[in-house]
C-alpha cells in the first residue's frame, strides 16, 4: 500500500534539502506530448546532487510514497505520469543539467540525468568529436529520458540506441543508496551488469541520475540524397545495394510515406517540394565518410543503378548544409503535423526488415475492414522500426472513440507478434502498454522481470504502474 507525498513528509524533505530543491508544480509537469495522460504530483522535488536524491528515495521509500522521475517529459507511452493511486513525489532533473566531463582521450562525456541531447552535442562538438544520439525533440528531451526508455532516433542504423551509446552510469536505487558506475572502460567483465539493467527499465528499478557516454570521430563529408521509390519493397531493395556499396558508412536510411507530405501540407508546415506532385513513398539516405572517399559521387553512382533497375523514379542530393537541413525539416516535422491532425492510435512497432512490405500491405488491409482511416507509416527503415499511425479521414468526428483506438492497437500489434516483431521499438513500454507486455511475453521472462523489481524495489516505490502493472 502506497502513501500520498503529504505535508509531513514535505517538512521532513525540507530539513535535509535547500528550499530551491521545491518549487509548485506547473501545468506542463502534469502531462505529456500527446494528452492522453495526465498525472497527479503530490510533491515536486528538483534536487542537485545525487546525494540528494538520494534523500529524496530514503525517505520517500520509509514513508512508501511512491516517486516518479522526470526529465523533459518528451516521451510518448506515459512513463512520466501517475494519473492513479496514491498522489507521487514528481523528481524533476532540472537542477542536474552539467556536464561534469568531457574526455576527448577516451571519446566519452560525462553528463547529468538533466542534461539535453542538444547539450551534449554541443559538448561532443567542444571537444571535436560526434555524439550521435539525435531526434526531433533534442532540445527539450534528457539523457536520462533517453537512456531510461532506450530510445533510438534517427542514428540506429550506425552507432545503436542509446544502450549501445552508455559506458557507464551513476544511479540512486530505491533505499536511496547510489550506485557508482561512471566508468569510460569498453570492457568490464565483473559479474552482472546493472548498466544495462537500468538501461531501459524506466526508472522502475533505480534512478540515473548521470551517464558516461561514448562519443565518435565526426565525419569529414556528410551527403544526404532524397529519392522517390515505388514501394517499401524496392526501398528494401535500395537498401542492401546502399550497404553493399556503402557498409557501415550509412547513417541514416528513413522511410517517409506520402501521407506524411499530407499531413505537412494540411497543418501548414512549409517544407521543400524537389519533385512534382506528392510521391507516394521517399527514403532520405545520409551517409558520413572520411578522408578520402567522397560519398556525393557515391550517392550519385549508387542512384544512377538504382534507376536503372527501376528502384528509384527520380531523387535529389543535397548540394549544400542548408538544402541537406532542408530535406531533414520533411522528416522531423512529421511528428508534428500527427500531432496537429491527431491520430486515433499510433504505434512504435520494430519488424524484421525482410518482412516490412508484408506488413504494410496486410496491416492496411486488416485497418481498411474496421474503419476508413488515414495511414501514415514512416521511420527508421534501415533498423527495422516504423511508427504505423491510423488518422481518420477528413470530417470524421466519430474516430477518436478509446474502443476504436483499442481495436486498431490490437489489430496493429497482433500483425507485428505474428511477424517476429516488437510491440515497442525506440519509444518504450510506460503506462501505455503494460498489458502488451503481458500478452505478448514470454512468460519466463515476465517472471524474471517481476522478481527483479521485487528484489530492487520491494515497496514498489519506482514508477509504480509503469512496464509492469502496478502490483504486479
Amino acid at each position: 500500500m502506497l502513501n500520498d507525498a503529504d505535508e509531513a513528509l514535505a517538512k521532513r524533505l525540507r530539513t535535509h534539502l535547500p528550499d530551491i530543491a521545491f518549487r509548485q508544480p506547473r501545468e506542463a509537469d502534469h502531462e505529456e506530448p500527446r494528452g492522453r495522460w495526465r498525472g497527479q504530483v503530490g510533491l515536486l522535488v528538483r534536487p542537485e546532487t545525487p546525494g540528494e536524491v538520494g534523500t529524496v528515495l530514503r525517505l520517500a521509500n520509509e514513508a512508501r510514497v511512491p516517486v516518479v522521475a522526470r526529465g523533459g517529459g518528451t516521451g510518448l507511452v506515459g512513463g512520466q505520469t501517475m494519473p492513479e493511486g496514491a498522489r507521487p513525489i514528481l523528481l524533476s532533473f532540472e537542477r542536474m543539467t552539467r556536464i561534469r566531463a568531457a574526455e576527448p582521450e577516451n571519446m566519452a562525456i560525462i553528463a547529468e540525468a538533466g542534461a539535453t541531447l542538444a547539450d551534449l552535442h554541443s559538448a561532443a562538438e567542444y571537444v571535436g568529436a560526434l555524439f550521435p544520439l539525435s531526434y526531433a525533440s533534442e532540445a527539450t528531451a534528457t539523457i536520462g529520458g533517453a537512456l531510461a526508455v532506450n530510445s533510438g532516433g534517427l542514428n540506429v542504423l550506425r552507432y545503436g540506441t542509446a544502450r549501445d551509446l552508455c559506458l557507464g552510469l551513476e544511479a540512486v536505487m530505491a533505499d536511496g543508496r547510489i550506485y557508482e558506475g561512471l566508468s569510460s572502460l569498453r570492457k568490464d567483465n565483473t559479474g552482472y551488469d546493472l548498466r544495462h539493467l537500468l538501461i531501459g527499465s524506466e526508472g522502475t528499478l533505480g534512478v540515473i541520475t548521470a551517464a558516461t557516454v561514448r562519443l565518435y570521430p565526426k565525419p569529414d563529408h556528410i551527403a544526404t540524397a532524397l529519392v522517390v521509390v515505388p514501394d517499401s519493397a524496392a526501398a528494401l531493395d535500395l537498401l542492401a545495394q546502399a550497404r553493399e556499396r556503402f557498409g557501415s558508412m550509412i547513417s541514416a536510411f528513413e522511410l517517409i510515406s506520402g501521407m506524411g507530405l499530407c499531413f505537412l501540407d494540411e497543418t501548414g508546415f512549409d517544407y521543400p517540394r524537389p519533385f512534382s506532385g506528392i510521391p507516394d513513398w521517399l527514403v532520405l539516405i545520409e551517409i558520413g565518410a572520411f578522408a578520402g572517399v567522397d560519398p556525393v559521387e557515391g550517392l550519385g553512382n549508387l542512384f544512377e543503378g538504382a534507376l536503372a533497375n527501376h528502384l528509384v523514379t527520380d531523387g535529389v542530393i543535397a548540394q549544400s548544409e542548408a538544402q541537406r537541413a532542408a530535406f531533414w525539416s520533411i522528416r522531423e516535422n512529421i511528428p508534428a503535423a500527427n500531432r496537429r491532425i491527431g491520430a486515433v492510435a499510433s504505434h512504435d512497432i520494430s519488424l524484421p526488415i525482410g518482412t516490412i512490405p508484408d506488413f504494410l500491405r496486410e496491416a492496411g488491409d486488416a485497418l481498411s475492414r474496421i474503419k476508413p482511416l488515414r495511414i501514415n507509416a514512416f521511420g527508421h527503415l534501415g533498423d527495422g522500426n516504423l511508427h504505423y499511425n491510423a488518422f481518420p479521414l477528413p470530417g470524421d468526428s466519430g474516430a477518436s472513440s478509446s474502443e476504436l483506438r483499442t481495436r486498431v492497437t490490437e489489430t496493429v500489434h497482433d500483425l507485428v507478434h505474428k511477424l517476429g516483431g516488437s510491440f515497442s521499438a525506440e519509444h518504450g513500454v510506460g503506462r501505455a502498454k503494460t498489458g502488451d507486455v503481458e500478452k505478448y511475453g514470454d512468460p519466463t521472462r515476465l517472471a524474471a522481470m517481476q522478481a527483479i523489481k521485487k528484489a530492487l524495489d520491494p515497496n514498489g516505490i519506482l514508477n509504480p504502474g509503469a512496464v509492469l502493472r502496478a502490483g504486479v
